[in-house]
């Protein structure tokens, strides 16, 4: 008999075994078919559960009077038990705030909380990382899609820890980079956001990404034009594709003099065809889009010695004429930089206030995060100087949408952007083409004709 029940309870034990070995093996490879029929909704019966100790540990809840029957004391007995009595009677309680069922995501789950008198967002973005350790996931997000309500989104796991490409996007101006912390793709569009600014230490990820941007650009009918303050050293090898490139500061004065000839050249045909950009010129007129990719922004800055004032100068302004008109005419800026401070001039504090895109890698100093962030979200501010440094590609992220997010680029490496370059180079407009004005700065009465029909 005993044999017998050591037998059971081996057989048990196998069970068991196998059932966590096979619960193992499914969340291991299909984590998410896992999540969506045994993760999500134990976590939902949960958080549910448990969402009033929570909000009154967060701080989330507010006292409110409530009628109702409370034991009070009555009389003494003679056996020294003190009698109690019911009593219906108006005492405070605290009461949490409203929350709909939790819906799952590819990476977790979102709730929409509805806010309790007083209430502010503000209140739950504070209170994000106490959510995060009292539920046990990764982060919780706070967005207010409306008035009065907030949508906790959390994240059971870092869906940053390793990023599989994504396919590229097909629209003109438009680049796949990289994942958001949400799931959804980090696309890079100019058409909506014109002008970017790019900040990040050595190693941090920040030329990585400007090799997906080569990447995704070749293949599309772009100019590409570059300024390499490093000698030369970092976007010579991407030459094939690019128009121009300038490797000094010298070479970088005619290159944007030669910009903003460009953009005056526009601006004229767009007048002449009584059109406000060059989108809404006929394709058959419509000039060839410009991608400034600017490497080491400090360097444009930077002055030894009071003879290169004058030149430090004409670059600034020349730069930030093209930030401020340059969308218009098809003109985009993708600046990158180690460092970009205030102590750079007030030129840098201008440039920055026209790039609404706003990227931020790990960086040495606090500064160049501020400098970069400083106007967004003070968490955004934290989360970036939290990066740490074995994460490379990992960057705080603002521009599309309003809002900021955790991102991590897609591993580029010099060999495949190099090939991108070689591969596309019939694709390169001529530079001396572009500037010399012969894509058109003239009408037709055909070219009218045709504008008018559009």
């Amino acid at each position: 008999m005993r044999n017998d029940l050591l037998l059971r309870l081996l057989d048990a034990f196998v069970v068991v075994a196998v059932a966590v070995a096979g619960l193992w093996a499914w969340r291991r490879w299909h984590y998410r078919s896992f999540w969506l029929v045994a993760g999500y909704p134990l976590m939902a019966v949960s958080v549910r559960t448990t969402w009033r100790k929570v909000a009154l540990g967060c701080g989330l809840t507010k006292k409110r009077h409530r009628w109702w029957f409370t034991l009070v004391p009555n009389a003494v007995a003679s056996t020294g038990m003190v009698k109690v009595r019911r009593r219906f009677q108006r005492i405070a309680v605290d009461t949490k705030p409203w929350m709909w069922l939790p819906r799952p995501t590819r990476y977790g789950w979102r709730v929409t909380v509805h806010l309790l008198e007083g209430q502010i967002p503000d209140d739950y973005a504070q209170a994000a990382e106490q959510l995060a350790h009292s539920w046990r996931v990764h982060a919780v997000r706070v967005s207010s899609p409306r008035p009065g309500r907030v949508v906790l989104a959390a994240t059971m796991r870092d869906p940053l820890v390793r990023v599989d490409e994504i396919p590229p996007s097909s629209e003109l101006l438009k680049v796949t980079v990289g994942r958001l912390e949400t799931g959804k793709p980090w696309e890079i569009d100019f058409r909506t956001v014109p002008h970017w600014l790019n900040a990040g230490a050595t190693q941090s990820g920040k030329s990585n990404l400007a090799n997906a941007l080569i990447v995704g650009l070749a293949p599309q009918p772009v100019a590409l034009v570059g300024f390499d303050l490093k000698g030369g050293v970092e976007f010579t090898p991407y030459a094939p594709r690019l128009s121009a490139l300038a490797t000094s500061r010298a070479e970088s004065v005619g290159l944007l003099d030669d910009l903003v000839a460009l953009m005056a050249d526009r601006m004229g045909l767009c007048r002449q065809a009584s059109a406000r950009n060059i989108w809404q010129l006929p394709p058959a007129l419509r000039p060839v889009p410009v991608v400034v990719l600017v490497d080491e922004l400090a360097e444009l800055y930077l002055m030894a010695d009071k003879s290169e004032k004058d030149e430090i100068a004409k670059t600034s302004t020349a730069l930030l004429r093209v930030a401020q008109l340059g969308r218009a005419f098809g003109i985009y800026l993708f600046c990158c930089g180690q460092r970009i401070g205030s102590d750079l001039g007030p030129g840098v504090t201008a440039l920055r206030a026209q790039c609404s895109g706003r990227i931020c890698h790990r960086v040495n100093d606090p500064e160049t995060a501020t400098m970069t962030l400083g106007d967004l979200d003070p968490a955004a501010l934290v989360s970036a100087r939290a990066i740490p440094a074995e994460t490379p590609g990992v960057a705080i992220v603002a521009g599309q949408d309003g809002q900021w997010y955790r991102a991590r680029s897609f591993y580029v490496s010099e060999h495949a952007a190099e090939h991108a370059a070689r591969m596309y180079a019939d694709l390169t407009p001529s530079w001396e083409e572009i500037t010399s004005g012969t894509q058109g700065s003239e009408i037709t009465e055909a070219d009218l004709t045709e504008l008018i029909d559009a």
